[in-house]
Formats: structure tokens, sequence, C-alpha cells
């Protein structure tokens, strides 16, 4: 049962990881159809991560009042329908308005399912388990780059968007049935009995209710937390960067550097293919050694290799680079989420975590918006990765500056 939690919670992540990719996959054929500059393309990949940040911040007080099963539940449904809708677009403001209302979904899905995942891992490996149960993450992008190979020659960028709308059938029905309440938000509501029914189901404790019964943000933004709090943002703020900015102008960068689309979309999907591998090791070497020097090193591995992008070192060179890169983005973005999710209490994990990614979906939102404006200019395209770089080393910064994470009552050191 435990394993099914996460299971339908990677299955979720699927389709919020290909929504991160189609666009810019689409990016080309949008431009082309509706004649949008590359500015205003940016502005409009920025419109979901706008909306994914307001889901993201009010997604502690839907779960605070829902719970997580109702909060996971309406965040699938919500994105799923929006995503249709999308491909009956027929202006570049009608499709923005609907990219920003489908991210309000995608953004409170994410930290509901890390809470959930977190809560019924095993111990001993849990940064692993949120790792693996990340991967749909990354292995929805590389759906998304896969199938635009063949069918944006052949069907349009319509039906990729249709395509986002799945979790309707394959999600949906087996959350409804299968996905359980979440025991800590059962007994931090007084549910006792209703919980220690679940818990007798799944072969496990009782929870102890939490000290720190605080779910807001002022939880947060109070000893012994603040500092943990402003660190985890800017490190949130630095890795959702990284992984739009690069997920939505990987192939266009590319494509200004002489690559036809077909190649340009197979660095997209290396790219996600090389998180998926490196994020499953990075979850095993963090619960052995700990998720900070990981964490640390990941980003450190981000700056190198978009550094040496820049520089275009060649065809086999840059496949390699872009599988790396794909680690120290998507894949470091994972560690951060399982630390930020094991580094509070109970009470305010939905909180903390979706504190955590609201404010990093501004960093997310400036990714493709100055991505775009870069396109456009006289700079040339390796611009972009010189920022990327940059931002790596930030993210490094603020890691290195992680505080110990103690135990604390209700939470996973």
């Amino acid at each position: 049962m435990r394993l099914l939690i996460i299971v339908l919670c990677g299955l979720a992540l699927a389709f919020d990881g290909y929504d991160l990719v189609v666009y810019g996959t689409t990016i080309k054929a949008l431009r082309d159809e509706w004649g949008i500059s590359g500015a205003e393309a940016g502005t409009i990949g920025s419109a979901a991560l706008v909306g994914m940040l307001i889901g993201a911040l009010l997604v502690g007080t839907l779960t605070d009042r829902w719970g997580r099963r109702k909060t996971f539940l309406f965040s699938v449904a919500w994105f799923s329908v929006l995503m249709a809708a999308c491909a009956a677009a027929t202006s570049p403001d009608m499709f923005l308005v609907l990219r920003f209302l489908a991210g309000i979904g995608l953004g409170g899905l994410m930290p509901t399912a890390a809470t959930l995942t977190i809560e019924y891992a095993a111990e001993k490996h849990r940064a692993f388990t949120y790792a693996a149960m990340q991967s749909g993450y990354a292995i929805g992008g590389i759906l998304a780059a896969t199938l635009a190979i063949p069918l944006l020659p052949t069907a349009g960028w319509r039906v990729m968007y249709l395509i986002g709308a799945a979790p309707l059938i394959l999600v949906l029905p087996l959350a409804f049935r299968y996905l359980p309440e979440s025991l800590e938000h059962l007994v931090s509501r007084g549910r006792h009995d209703e919980a220690k029914a679940l818990a007798a189901r799944l072969g496990l404790p009782v929870p102890a209710p939490s000290e720190h019964s605080g779910s807001g943000i002022r939880t947060l933004i109070q000893k012994p937390y603040l500092r943990r709090t402003l660190l985890f943002w800017v490190a949130s703020f630095c890795g959702l960067l990284l992984v739009y900015g690069l997920n939505t102008w990987l192939p266009e960068i590319m494509r200004a550097s002489g690559y036809p689309l077909g190649s340009a979309l197979s660095f997209l999907l290396v790219f996600n293919l090389g998180s998926v591998f490196g994020a499953l090791l990075g979850g095993r070497l963090s619960d052995k050694h700990g998720a900070k020097p990981i964490i640390l090193g990941s980003f450190a591995l981000a700056a190198v290799c978009a550094a040496a992008l820049s520089t275009n070192p060649g065809q086999l060179a840059i496949y390699v680079l872009v599988a790396i890169s794909g680690y120290g983005t998507i894949g470091t973005m994972h560690l951060i989420n399982a630390h930020v999710t094991r580094s509070y209490p109970a009470g305010v994990r939905a909180t903390g975590i979706g504190w955590a990614l609201g404010v990093g979906r501004l960093g997310a939102i400036l990714g493709p918006t100055v991505g775009g404006v870069i396109i456009d200019s006289s700079l040339g395209a390796s611009w972009n990765f010189y920022l990327f770089a940059a931002v790596a080393v930030l993210g490094a910064v603020a890691v290195a500056a992680f505080p110990r994470t103690r135990a604390l009552a209700g939470a996973t050191p």
C-alpha cells in the first residue's frame, strides 16, 4: 500500500514534468502560427509559473482545510482539464490565460506529493524514495521530448497539450480509489480513530502529535526555522530558474547554434534522462552521507557544465554535458525538495515546502523570461549558459550556508 502511494505520487508528477517540457517543445510551432517574438514566448512560458507560484503558496492552507488527499485529487483534476483547454486556444492571449490557470493546479500538486511521499517512505531510504518518486517528473519530461519529435511535424502542437490531460484517465481514478489521507493530517485534526485504523492497515505506528502546532508562514520565519527557511528559498529560486530556463530554451539555443529541430529536441531528451539517473544516485548518496554535501556538489556540477556548454565543444561532448546538467538542475531540485520537507515538523511540512517552491517559482518565472530576452538580443545564445552558470554558483553558496538540521518533533532529520 505504501509503495502504491509513492507510485501514484510519481505518476501524477510525471504529468507535471510533461507540462514543464511540453512548452519548450512547442515554442517554435507557436511562434510560427501566431508570429510571437522570443520575449513574448518567454512571457507566455512564465504565465504557467505564476500560476504555480500561487498554487504552491495556497497549498498549506488547502491541506489544512481539506487534507492532503483531497488537495492532491483537486490539483490533478484542475491542471488536467486546463491542459486540455490549452489545446483549444485560438490566440496567444487565450493560451497565456489557460497556461496560468493550469499552473495553479500544478503548483499545488508538487508540495502535496512531496509531503505524502516523505511521510510514507521507509525511514532509512527517504531521500532515495523521494528521488525515485520525483523521477516521475523527469520521465514526464522525457515523454514530452520523445513524443514531440514524431508528433509535432505530423499532428501539430495541439495534440501535445491534449496528451497532458491524460491524468483524468490514468491517475485520478486510481488515486480516488487507493490514495489514503495523511496520517499526520488525521492526527493533527483530532481524527484519532481514523488514524489508528489507517495505521493498522498500513502496518505503521500512529504518529505522535507535533509539538509545533502552527501551520502558517509565521512559524517558518520564527526561530529555529528562520535561517533555514530563507536559505531554502534562495536555493529553490536558483534551482527552479535553472530547471525552467534550460527546459524552455535548450531546444532554441541548440537551434541557434546550428542544430536541426530533431537534434535540438534530442538534447532536451538527454537533459531529462540525465536527471533521472543522477537524482537516484544523489538520493542514495544523501541517505548515506547527508543531503547538504550532495546538493552542494550537484549545484557545482551544474555551474561547470553550463560554463562548458557556452564554448560549444562538439556534439558528443554537448550530449555528455547536457546529461550531467540534467542532474545538476532537475536532480538538484529533487534533493532540495526532499531536504526541505524533512527539515520541518509535520505541522508545517506542507507550508514549508509550498513556500520554498512558491518563492522558487519566482526563479522559474525569471528563467524563461530572461532567456527569451537574450534569444532576441544581439548577445548570442551562449549568454544564456553564462547566466545559468552564475545562478548555479549562487545556489551552491546558499547550500553551503545551510544549518545542520536538528531532530524535530514530527520531523525526519
